[in-house]
């Protein structure tokens, strides 16, 4: 009797046959899910945790907007987001700021977008999707992917074993495989694609508070930027009177901490006049957290039976806009390209070239100015904007997420490089002493608290 008892525990899960399985329930998850299964296919979504939960990333971009209208939460986005016009830049004279308008971007893209706290939002998205006839599974952690067969007929199958938060063993057999995996890089693990980006080394330490204080009349919903000697600062109007407030900083100043987080926090707004004024009623709720920035890419997005959304393939940087909207971007891209394969498995490396192809180049664009923003020549270029050849409307349009598919955009985007290196030879001293500052943080070994909550805190925080 015990024999079979050991035996029945031992025995092999029943495999669920589907379509297409995706890993992870962010965004990028939770959107491309979404589109494929509006086009008949099943869709099993498998997320290790469950919603909602904490991200850092709240503020949306307009190119976002027809993405969301697609997918169907607009309704539900205007009731938790805070509508957002533009972006604030502060300026080190008297004149207090620079806005850029999204409705004056080159192309018009929408003039408007929103500032959400993510936990509802990844949420409002992952719920989607099941509304949508999405398998969705929370608490199910992926322990294995593998592959097999492939031919010009049919794309490789793939074979993903899973347990579940109780220990329940689960496996899944599907026609394609996408990562959604954001910073665990599943696939880019497994398949030792991962390369950390020699480029970009930042970290960031930020929380929410009450009582801060708003920009005035249609301007209260914009995100506001300050530079300081160490980095740069944001706030993010959120609802109910709360606001995102956090400084991204170098490495080497946030181990200079001494004191709890949430004073080291305080003291760092001080050096920044402009923002530590919209302070001084405010109160913290909850924690004060950090995020170190292990910036990286990955040799490869796609592969025979599968391929990879946002993060899952590359992570910029942890607090800029871009996330969310490069992660939902690929997303409706990837659904695509996953449908045109099973319609036609011929094409399948031609067509995830192309798609690898487009997203690389939206990446790039978001990236010239992101490994740049504390430079002296990029704050110069965004203090003070011209228009001449429509150059503030290629800002403009950067800012708002246009950085794919527009020739437009893209020959401005050309011009602003080559305005970038004027200035930087015109302030070369400067220039070369912050080259040295950035290439030295970014190759020094530094971790700090993954964007999830519950993470150990391995920046020395407490």
């Amino acid at each position: 009797m015990q024999a079979e008892q050991r035996g029945s525990e031992t025995q092999a899960p029943k495999i669920e046959r589907v379509d297409v399985i995706v890993v992870g329930g962010g965004p990028g998850g939770s959107t491309v899910s979404t589109f494929l299964a509006r086009k008949g296919y099943r869709v099993t979504v498998l997320e290790k945790e469950s919603h909602p939960k904490f991200h850092i990333g709240e503020s949306l971009l307009p190119c976002n907007m027809p993405i969301l209208e697609d997918v169907g939460v607009m309704d539900q986005l205007k009731s938790i987001g805070v509508v957002k016009l533009g972006a604030d830049f502060a300026l080190a004279t008297d004149e207090d700021w620079r806005t850029y308008y999204f409705c004056k971007s080159l192309n018009r893209t929408p003039p408007h977008a929103y500032e959400v706290r993510r936990s509802e939002f990844d949420e409002m998205l992952f719920r989607n999707a099941a509304k949508n006839g999405v398998d969705t599974r929370e608490r199910v952690k992926v322990t294995d992917v593998a592959w097999s067969g492939g031919s010009r007929n049919e794309p490789k199958r793939c074979h993903v074993k899973a347990e579940t938060a109780t220990g329940e063993k689960l496996a899944f057999e599907g026609r394609y495989f996408i990562d959604a995996t954001g910073r665990d890089t599943l696939l880019s693990k497994k398949l030792n694609l991962k390369k950390k980006n020699p480029n970009h080394g930042t970290a960031a330490i930020f929380g929410h508070f009450k009582n801060v204080v708003r920009r005035p009349g249609a301007d209260q919903g914009n995100i506001s930027i300050y530079w300081f000697d160490h980095g740069w600062m944001w706030f993010i109007p959120l609802k109910d009177d709360v606001m995102s407030v956090g400084a991204v900083c170098w490495p080497e100043y946030l181990k200079t901490r001494k004191g709890s987080t949430s004073d080291f926090l305080w003291d760092t707004l001080k050096l920044a006049p402009k923002a530590y004024e919209r302070m001084k009623d405010a109160t913290l709720m909850g924690e004060v957290r950090a995020t170190g920035n292990y910036s990286y890419t990955s040799d490869k997005m796609t592969g025979p039976g599968w391929l990879m959304v946002g993060d899952a393939f590359a992570f910029i940087d942890p607090v800029f806009s871009s996330g969310v909207y490069l992660a939902m971007n690929s997303a409706r891209m990837g659904a695509e390209v996953v449908d045109r394969i099973l319609r036609d498995p011929s094409c399948e490396a031609r067509a995830q070239a192309e798609f690898e192809q487009r997203i690389r180049k939206g990446i790039g664009a978001f990236s010239f100015f992101i490994y740049r923003f504390t430079t002296p020549a990029m704050r110069w270029i965004f203090q003070n904007p011209r228009n001449v050849y429509r150059l503030e409307e290629a800002v403009i349009s950067m800012l708002a997420g246009d950085v794919f598919d527009s020739k437009e955009v893209e020959k401005r985007f050309l011009a602003l490089r080559a305005l970038y290196a004027v200035r930087t030879a015109m302030e070369w001293k400067a220039s070369l002493k912050n080259f040295v500052l950035r290439r030295r943080n970014a190759l020094s070994i530094f971790r700090g608290v993954t964007t999830a909550e519950g993470q150990p805190d391995t920046l020395g925080f407490k």
